[in-house]
């Protein structure tokens, strides 16, 4: 059945949204969380690392963190470490490079859309970035640093190029291998590799429906745009530094070996999906079933094999990780998008229900956190704020508050005033995430940078070394220490197996769930600390004890 714009918009807004009401929609989705907010644990950390030491020393050729080799791909931190230049008159350079992610998600989104339109229908295209959106697992990642993100991009718009076939070999296989060769450098060998399966069940299953276009022109269209957009970095880092070169693959080849619990894996990532890929999973379960009889066609057994596919690549490959998860979401959004308009209007209204009561629950949540947190209310509550968050410091903005206000005030307006249409389950839903991230970006923001920066204990290190403490030992931080200590303090740790015996000052990070072992003589401890919020993650700065 195809979705159809309301004809009464007069009652809210048209469904699906459009025009300035969807830009809108996206700008609340897309931008809030970018910015204000330090550097975080793990990978926002990382990646800010490697883009600072590309715009502090110019290593933009062969990216480094914290002055080390970074044997990754590097399309994202091109476009982070531009976005970071071209904005620093406006933003400090972690909120200026994080936008880089707000534009490979429109990018996704929009990439999406093409490919939806292309295998359903522009009536139906508008749910494939609405469910997208609304994934639990994207939001998180499309607010950070992430690199998979220009990887994800990248295979969106694999999957426009290959729905693109039946009709446009030529212009579809071109669009595809510039995604193959974007996907190499987005995330490297192994998420280009997961491609190659998707795009052979493309043509089997086109030509199991009777398309028999010449397969010559494109393949070489595919090869060309690949090899344009992937050859020249290579070229010029294997010119430039090749021991940087035989870094990188001896790392891409090693991260391709069969995991030995694949099974278990596979697994794992089912069960991750069913929170992680919500409502995606669930709706394209039901295209499925609801158009059993339709599955030998292409629009709907390609993005089934592809996700079978690419389940399988990442189940033998990858150890179950949040971010390589991401890979599975395009083939599975495409398959959803058909099951928008083959909801019963009883299933359909019972996930409108719940989708509202659900967001509605979660914001009013929100606001009492943030009443706790404000004004100690309830008490209960505000004391859990506090063990949480020893040492934080509250305070009321006034200009959050408005805007969280206005948020909340437009989505009751947005729930009475919506008009009946397949769409409105979809655009409930994915409006609900946006009003939840949001509020939780304006309300709780503070808080959540307060436990999660390692500015203050990058501080606190710093004010125990001297002026020029020389060389540094690496006692085994994590990657994230390690940019922050870059980034922040412009302090760079010096690694090997002999570092300790040739630095003054030695870094190590001890857990409080065992017993920490001391370096032993002639080290002495001047500084200990952790992050607020952190009970097991601390480390310790020794110096070398004067010789007698």
């Amino acid at each position: 059945m195809p979705i159809r714009p309301d004809p009464q918009p007069s009652r809210g807004i048209a469904l699906p949204p459009r025009g300035w009401v969807l830009a809108l929609l996206l700008a609340l989705y897309i931008l809030p969380g970018l910015t204000g907010h330090d550097p975080w644990k793990v990978d926002d950390a990382v990646t800010l690392g490697v883009v600072h030491d590309m715009v502090s020393h110019g290593n933009w050729l062969l990216p480094q963190l914290a002055g080390r080799p970074w044997a990754d791909a590097p399309l994202y931190y091109w476009i982070a470490a531009g976005s970071g230049q071209i904005f620093a008159w406006l933003l400090p350079l972690h909120d200026a490079a994080r936008l880089a992610s707000g534009a490979f998600t429109l990018l996704a989104l929009s990439f999406i859309l093409l490919a939806a339109r292309e295998l359903h229908g522009r009536d139906q295209a508008a749910s494939g970035p609405l469910i997208l959106a609304g994934s639990i697992g994207f939001i998180f990642h499309a607010h950070e640093a992430q690199p998979m993100l220009a990887a994800l991009t990248a295979h969106a718009a694999a999957y426009w190029g290959l729905a693109m076939l039946p009709r446009q070999p030529r212009r579809g296989a071109g669009i595809f291998g510039a995604a193959l060769g974007g996907t190499f450098l987005a995330g490297g060998l192994l998420p280009a590799l997961l491609l190659l399966p998707v795009a052979l069940a493309a043509l089997w299953r086109m030509r199991a429906n009777g398309a028999q276009p010449p397969l010559a022109t494109p393949l070489l269209v595919l090869a060309a745009a690949a090899t344009a957009v992937a050859a020249p970095w290579l070229l010029a880092m294997q010119i430039a530094s090749p021991s940087h070169v035989s870094l990188f693959w001896r790392d891409e080849l090693r991260s391709l070996g069969i995991l030995p619990e694949a099974l278990n894996n596979i697994r794992r990532y089912l069960g991750t999906l069913a929170w992680y890929a919500w409502p995606a999973l669930p709706i394209a379960a039901w295209a499925l079933w609801s158009r059993r009889r339709m599955l030998r066609g292409f629009a709907l057994s390609f993005p089934l094999l592809a996700f079978l596919a690419v389940l399988l690549g990442l189940g033998l490959l990858v150890g179950m990780r949040s971010a390589p998860a991401l890979l599975l979401l395009p083939p599975l959004v495409l398959l959803a998008v058909p099951g928008v308009a083959a909801l019963r209007r009883g299933a359909a209204n019972a996930f409108d229900w719940f989708a509202m009561i659900t967001f509605s629950l979660f914001a009013g949540l929100v606001w009492i956190g943030w009443c706790a947190m404000v004004f100690g209310w309830p008490p209960r509550l505000a004391r859990q704020v506090v063990r949480l968050a020893p040492g934080f410091e509250t305070g009321f903005s006034l200009f959050a508050f408005l805007l969280a206000l206005a948020a909340t005030l437009a989505w009751l307006w947005l729930i009475v005033t919506s008009p009946r249409s397949p769409m409105r389950s979809v655009t409930h839903w994915m409006a609900g995430v946006t009003l939840f991230w949001f509020l939780v970006v304006q309300l709780w923001m503070p808080w959540i940078d307060y436990g999660k920066t390692y500015r203050p204990l990058a501080a606190s290190i710093a004010r125990s070394l001297p002026a020029d403490p020389g060389c540094i030992a690496d006692g085994g931080l994590p990657e994230s220490m390690l940019a922050s200590l870059d980034y922040f303090e412009g302090i760079r740790l010096t690694r090997g197996r002999t570092a300790p015996s040739r630095c003054d000052w030695l870094l190590v990070q001890v857990s409080t769930r065992s017993a920490a072992a001391s370096p032993g003589e002639p080290w002495q401890r001047v500084w200990e600390g952790h992050r607020p919020n952190d009970r097991h993650e601390r480390f310790r700065l020794y110096r070398r004890a004067p010789a007698p």
